[in-house]
Order: structure tokens, then sequence, then C-alpha cells
């Protein structure tokens, strides 16, 4: 049967098993077979060849290894549904000239100090952002509407992002003045870059937050910019170490972090749709953290469907600069607000 991916918007959830000192396990008790303290216990022993597998190598001290997607908003975007859409399916059409040259260097500026990186054009950067075109909505215009005369619906701009004169929404012939729907103009359309400049956006890396060089570009449709990280050659994450043999019966694995806020970490877990008692699992040590969530497993049948949970828990220390390790796989977690 085919697994599908499924994002569900739970509670966030809150457990002292988060909560448990640097370098100790969540409270273990001894209980029976299944049981919850049991869990824990097996979390903790998996955690511990997690943890002790380690070994990052040295890009991870000296070079850059960013630990979050490469598209960043620099504050709130001020989203509809449309526009939040069009974002996470990176829809956009520019309506400038894109430089293509790549600029002169560039400095990353970490805590503990800075490092020169080559840098992508903002051509580069743009084709990365670009994902393709929205597609076309029934009764909605497929490209940006312009205001039209009083009396019309919004005009469908001609080009490569919108249907041709003489192509209306459902194929029928229109003219270069005829009105095409008067759906609201923002549906099924790409975000619209009106500007690009060189700038800064800041980015979890291997060595804390750093301030990285991005190409930060103007959208008509959002209240704040959309950087695209301009690092030409970041340094790729090491192959995790995962503990031999399979992950304790109900001890699931981590998938990214979601939110790093202090010693306060939201992390998404993957569960079954029948699972039922869904626990942030958390070891905290003074190099790593190791996340991973504990369930009750569901019995008789079940339909075969992944979904990914939110959990929160809170360390006894801001993370800092410590990578956040999933117990199951051993990788390090990415940050994808």
């Amino acid at each position: 049967m085919r697994r599908v991916l499924a994002l569900v918007g739970l509670p966030l959830l809150v457990v002292a098993a988060g909560c448990a000192p640097a370098g100790s396990e969540p409270s273990t008790g001894g209980g029976p077979a299944g049981s919850a303290d049991q869990r824990f216990a097996e979390f903790g022993q998996r955690a511990d060849e997690v943890a002790g597998a380690w070994r990052p190598g040295a890009a991870w001290t000296g070079g850059y290894l960013p630990l979050q997607e490469p598209t960043v908003l620099l504050g709130d975007p001020g989203f509809s549904a449309d526009t939040e859409q069009a974002f996470r399916n990176g829809w956009y059409r520019e309506q400038i000239e894109v430089p293509t040259t790549r600029p002169a260097d560039g400095a990353i500026r970490f805590p503990d100090g800075t490092l020169t990186v080559r840098l992508l054009s903002a051509a580069e950067a743009y084709r990365q952002l670009d994902q393709g075109d929205p597609p076309p909505c029934e009764g909605r215009p497929r490209g940006p509407g312009r205001p039209a005369k009083p009396g019309s619906g919004p005009v469908v701009e001609p080009g490569p992002d919108g249907p041709t004169v003489g192509e209306g929404p459902y194929g029928h012939s229109v003219g270069p003045n005829d009105p095409v729907s008067s759906a609201p103009s923002s549906a099924c359309v790409p975000l619209t870059v009106t500007a690009v400049t060189l700038g800064t956006a800041p980015v979890r890396t291997s060595r804390g937050e750093a301030q990285v060089p991005a190409w930060l570009f103007t959208v008509d449709e959002l209240t704040t910019k959309v950087a695209r990280l301009a690092v030409a050659e970041p340094a790729a994450p090491p192959d995790p170490v995962a503990p031999t043999g399979r992950a304790p019966e109900g001890v699931v694995s981590a998938q990214d972090l979601r939110s790093v806020d202090g010693a306060k970490l939201t992390w998404r877990v993957g569960v079954g749709a029948c699972d039922t008692g869904i626990t942030p699992l958390v070891q905290e040590r003074d190099d790593v953290v190791v996340v991973g969530g504990g369930v009750v497993r569901g019995t008789g049948m079940c339909v075969d469907l992944l979904k990914l949970e939110p959990v929160t828990a809170t360390l006894k220390a801001p993370l800092g600069n410590r990578p956040v390790l999933d117990v199951v796989t051993g990788a390090p977690l990415v940050l994808r607000p």
C-alpha cells in the first residue's frame, strides 16, 4: 500500500520528559513491557548510541553548513490563503531583469568569526526560488490581474505566465481588451517579483545563527522580502550513523524542526494514522540534543497513512549551536519554519 505524507496541525504537546538534565535520560521508572516508562528507557538507550556515534567532521565547526531551508522570510509576510499557497509551492513571476553576473565574494558572520564564500548571481538564486507556474483554476485568471475599465472584469496580462491573446480560461477566443473573469485577481497566480538586492538573512547553521549573504526579492503581494541564500557551495551535512537494529517499538522518528526559541524546541514526528499518546522524547547533552517521539500503536485495521505531528519540549539550557539529532536515523534536523 502506498504511504502518503499528511501535514496535520494539532495542538503542541509539552512533557517533563523534554526537561531532562543535560547528559541524562528521560525518566525511566521501570514500568511493564510496552508502558511509557519502558518506552522512555528504550529511547534513552538508543539516544546514547546516536550521541556517541556523532562525528560531524571539520566542516561542522569551521565551514558553512546551513541547517534550514534556503528560502527565508525576513518578517511577517501578511499571507492570504492564496499567497501562502504560492509561496509554499514556489510560484513566482519576475517583472524585472534579474542580474546574471555573479557578485564579488561575500562574508558569512558567525558568532565565532567570519568566513569568505563565493556567491551565486541573482538569476541563479531566482532559478532555485522559482518552481514553476500554478495550474489554471476554473473561473479564475491564470496571470496577475490589472485594474480593468469600469464595468469589465480583470484583464489577464499576456505573456509566458498567462494565457496569450486569443485564449480564454476555458479555451474560447477573447480579444486583447475583453474581460477574462470576474474572480479575484490574486487567486491561482504566482507571486510578482518587482526588485532584487543583495543583502543578508539570519540562518541557523552548524556554528549557530549566522548572517548569510542572500538575494532579497521584493514581492508585490507580500509585506516582507523573500530571501534566497546566495552562497554558491555550502558544505554537505555529515552522513548520519544510525544505531544497529530497528528503533524500539513505540519510538518514532523526528522529521524536522519547526522552531527554535532559546531553550524551547518544536519539531515534527512521523506517526501512524491510528497512533495515540504522542509524546515528545528528548535527551539533552552538553554537545548534542537527541529527539524523537513516543506513541501507543493502534491495533486492528488502520489506513496506511503517515502523519507529521508537531510536539514541543523545553531544554534545561538554550540550544545554542548544539545539533538536534533524530533518534531513529542519527541525522541532524533541518529547520523548516
